[in-house]
């Protein structure tokens, strides 16, 4: 059976699966058990090394053993098939050379990629620059000019002769919007390459891998050999590696575009690719490994700093889409009829969309303005609409493609975006664009031609780049992620409006299916709500210079306490909640033993929803601040929280810290202290007055009165539960965690406290384990132990633990090679990486 030829065929091609790997590194490969499993061929080019005398052999044969502790704690943090570490300036057994190796696990195997180090790069420099430049780009109003900065950027620091941006279009195309290029090459700005160029698996390859450098254009690379126990049927997956070879069809791409090298970073956005850094050189090239890890570092910064403008301008038109369709529904009067009120919001919405008419489609009806199809043709699209799945909004550019009968009135509608105001058989409101003629400039002609060759007929990549330019009829404009969330906050307000005024009109049957549609999109609007905020949670916390841990702990804490309002918010069916149960549940949380010394005075107070969640960010910021630095970092300093409803009916949170250290004002403004000051201005519409006073903080945050009620403490108690907690008899209570690495200190906490674990302390030393031994307070059920604490080992903690009869795990980087004195020989062990379900299992809760 002859397989048919077409552009799908690159989509199969199995790119990752080639078996071979580019010459300016080489591969080494192995088990869990550390054993040699595959090796590049080329491994006897960088040192005194033969690639069948390492197979099948332990790795310690090749590195030394301080060096697979650092690649095994490198992979602690790594998920399978995500993510790539890299381990600096490392020496092989029998070379005085030094490596760098990139290190990836991927099903079975543990990947380490290594390449000569560079004596001369400077990877904190580096760093600093990019720091710099993201500072700089981030002043850019205009993305345009963003752009622009971004691509001269990454040409000064990789060297590469051309630097493209190259952004994906909806269809999956993309288009050239900034470069960067040495004089005399030939300028590819604006022109747009077909979504064909990139087949679906490279662009798959490009989010797991987001750095790609091919180091020579004319070279296929070299083999990798696997040891005889390992199954070749099939060759070696090289989704994760830096140095996978490169497609013979891609090979011949970039040869037919005079390219000899090139390089491409990932810019990803919302968790999809959204562009490229394509670099281009006219000879081979390999830059440092810590230069590429420098531009990815700068790739991922800047996809933030672009995702974070994207937003801005989503939420500015989000903005004016709110005020409109609050104008609307204010402006309707007891007894409107609901297609008067259908016609009058369609006709304010069309300047937003950009549309050339409109049509309100309701019971059989048909009301239109502006440009639009004939009646019978609007029925017609209707009646195809409703053959669609599900109830949502509905858009295309290409009406033809939809409805063929669409190409008698292509002049008056070329697309159309619907929103559906009711169930089957369903109203609707539609939005027409006429059709826009366009020129399109493509890198040479994008269609790839089928030859034949030595291997049968094949897609054979382009030779011309040449301007080619297509003219494109029978669509609209296309229709943007703006338009249709426009569309669905519409659709809200329509399907709230038409209820209550069919509700008034006595009409029953419907009010039911209404109401379902409400809360259906309600409840779309509130978790999109949510979802944003965790999203600026992230961008927020992560600017700074802390360490990504810090990070994690901070938006951890955010987003908990985020989880703890919106928690408190559904005990009360989404009803105005307590302020003091706020406070207590904070104290609680982040106040141990010390949440008595708040006290709060005044009314008791209840907070709508939207004010309790608000509000519950700024107490958080301000508790954990006064525990880190403020009185409750004290032993006997104290918060007074009094509640107070003024005389122009605002509430007033006065904050006042007694009886701690002395205050020092701030001289950085981080995220949190942004909170704090601007939350309540900016979500309540009230004020936020903060005092860095030497003798204790005070604040003073005011409240608009449609925020909060005044309650009876009957009725504030009324809503207060309490949830109980289990946990199995086997796990400890009380956990010695003995780790000189904080992150994997971190890990292991995390996961003794998911086993529901009371009490955990970490020592990251031999001196502080053996001291939190000898206090007598300290009754340990458990300890886990790293083997190597640096200068010291855990051999004498693993002593005292024995002769106190508390169990203990070893957990060593250096897996089975690692010997145990005589007596404690017999102690049971896991090697690193671990993860939660090898602590739990340990204890039969797996």
């Amino acid at each position: 059976m002859t397989e048919n030829v077409d552009l799908t065929n690159c989509d199969r091609e199995p790119i990752h699966l080639l078996g071979r790997v580019q010459t300016f590194g080489f591969l080494v490969a192995v088990t869990r058990e550390w054993k040699v499993s595959h090796v590049s061929e080329n491994i006897s080019d960088f040192g005194p090394f033969k690639a069948g005398d390492l197979l099948g052999q332990p790795i310690r044969q090749l590195l030394p053993s301080e060096i697979i502790h650092r690649v095994r704690n490198r992979l602690q943090f790594l998920r399978p098939r995500r993510g790539v570490d890299v381990v600096y300036d490392i020496e092989m057994i029998g070379s005085d050379k030094k490596f760098d190796i990139s290190v990836h696990a991927i099903d079975e195997f543990i990947v380490m990629e290594f390449e000569p180090a560079d004596a001369g790069d400077n990877l904190a420099s580096d760093i600093s620059n990019v720091r710099s430049a993201i500072d700089q780009l981030a002043n850019n109003q205009k993305l345009d000019l963003l752009y622009k900065q971004s691509v001269r950027f990454i040409k000064m620091m990789t060297g590469f002769d051309r630097v493209m941006l190259y952004q994906f279009d909806i269809d999956g195309s993309g288009i050239v919007t900034a470069e960067a290029l040495k004089p005399g090459m030939e300028p590819y700005l604006n022109l747009r390459y077909p979504a064909t160029d990139i087949p679906k698996q490279a662009r798959a390859l490009y989010i797991e891998n987001p750095i790609r450098l091919i180091a020579d254009a004319t070279h296929n690379g070299v083999n990798i050999l696997a040891a005889g126990d390992q199954d070749t049927s099939l060759p070696f997956d090289l989704s994760g590696s830096r140095l996978r070879s490169v497609s013979p069809i891609h090979l011949e791409y970039l040869r037919n575009m005079g390219v000899a090298a090139s390089m491409s970073i990932s810019l990803i956005i919302n968790g999809q690719l959204w562009g490229l850094f394509a670099c281009h050189h006219e000879a081979p090239y390999v830059p440092t490994m810590r230069q590429r890890n420098s531009a990815l570092l700068f790739g991922q910064m800047l996809s933030l700093l672009i995702e974070t403008k994207l937003s801005a301008m989503e939420r500015e038109n989000d903005e004016r889409v709110s005020e409109i369709t609050t104008d609307i529904s204010r402006s309707i009067a007891a007894g409107s009829v609901a297609v008067e009120v259908l016609v009058s919001s369609a006709k304010a919405f069309s300047g937003i969309l950009r549309a050339d008419g409109f049509a309100v489609v309701q019971e059989g009806r048909v009301i239109s303005g502006g440009t639009v199809p004939e009646n019978e043709d609007i029925h017609a699209i209707c009646d195809k609409l409703n053959t669609l799945p599900g109830n949502e909004v509905f858009s295309t550019n290409n009406l033809t493609d939809f409805i063929e009968a669409a190409a008698a009135y292509v002049d008056r509608a070329a697309g159309f975006l619907s929103i559906p105001i009711s169930r089957s058989p369903r109203d609707y409101i539609l939005f027409f664009r006429q059709e826009t003629v366009s020129q399109v400039n493509w890198a040479g002609n994008p269609d790839k031609p089928v030859v034949s060759g030595p291997n049968g007929d094949r897609l054979t990549p382009r030779k011309s780049f040449q301007v080619w330019q297509q003219t494109v009829k029978g669509q609209s404009a296309a229709w943007l992620p703006k338009d249709i969330r426009a569309a669905a906050h519409l659709r809200v307000m329509l399907l709230e409006v038409v209820l209550r005024l069919t509700d008034e009109a006595g009409q029953e049957r419907k009010i039911a299916a209404e109401r379902q549609e409400v809360l259906i999109a309600e409840l779309n609007h509130r978790v999109r709500n949510i979802l944003g905020l965790v999203r600026g949670l992230i961008h927020q916390s992560v600017a700074g210079e802390e360490s990504a841990s810090e990070f994690v702990r901070k938006l951890d804490s955010r987003v908990q306490a985020l989880a703890r309002a919106h928690d408190q918010i559904t005990r009360q069916n989404w009803s105005p909640t307590p302020f003091r149960q706020l406070i207590k549940t904070e104290a609680e949380s982040y106040l141990v033993g010390k949440q008595d010394r708040v006290l709060v005075t005044g009314p008791i107070i209840l907070l709508s929803p939207q004010a309790f969640s608000s509000i519950a960010l700024v107490m958080h910021e301000m508790l954990t601040n006064s525990a880190k630095y403020g009185a409750i970092s004290d032993t006997k300093g104290r918060i007074e929280i009094a509640l107070k409803v003024e005389d122009d009916g605002m509430l007033s949170i006065y904050w006042v810290e007694i009886g701690g250290p002395p205050v020092v004002e701030p001289t950085r403004r981080g995220f949190g202290s942004t909170i704090i000051h601007r939350t309540v201005p900016f979500e309540l519409g009230g004020e936020a007055d903060i005092a860095y006073e030497p003798d204790g903080l005070k604040a003073r945050f005011s409240i608009p009165a449609q925020h909060f009620t005044v309650a009876t403490r009957a009725e504030t108690l009324a809503g207060e539960t309490r949830e109980a907690r289990s946990t199995a008899s086997n796990v400890p209570s009380r956990v010695l965690i003995v780790e000189d690495n904080l992150l994997i200190a971190m890990q292991a906490e995390e996961a003794f406290q998911k086993l529901g674990c009371k009490d955990i302390v970490i020592a990251p030393t031999l001196k502080t384990a053996l001291d939190a031994l000898g206090d007598d307070n300290a009754a340990f059920d458990f300890a886990l132990l790293d083997v190597n604490l640096g200068t010291d080992t855990s051999f004498e903690a693993a002593r005292r633990l024995k002769t106190l009869g508390i169990d203990f795990v070893f957990a060593s980087g250096y897996g089975d090679t690692v010997k145990l004195p005589d007596d404690i020989m017999d102690s049971n062990s896991i090697g690193k990486p671990y993860d939660s379900d090898i602590i739990a299992g340990l204890f039969g809760a797996a």
